[in-house]
């Protein structure tokens, strides 16, 4: 995905709520099932980690990133934005 992309998808992202969430369980099969269907419905999905979900929250984005087969647009806090590729 191209810079002028991401930065448009960074955009839209702003006004969305997050939908999805990791807690201490870290990245199940079920929340990663969960992230693929709101990616096909809606392209974009804004994903909240939870303290309890460990402190490395850009290795827990690519990890989304890659169990979900999406584009890490943006990591900002304790917040993902992921879209479909």
């Amino acid at each position: 995905m191209d810079k002028k992309k991401i930065m448009e998808l960074r955009g839209r992202a702003q006004s969305l709520q997050a939908t999805a969430h990791v807690g201490k369980d870290g990245i199940t099969e079920e929340s990663a099932e969960e992230i693929k269907d709101q990616l096909k419905r809606n392209k974009l999905v804004k994903v909240r980690l939870l303290q309890s979900a460990g402190e490395d929250r850009d290795e827990i984005a690519l990890q989304l990133a890659r169990k979900t087969s999406s584009t890490l647009v943006e990591v900002r806090g304790r917040t993902v934005v992921l879209a479909r590729d």
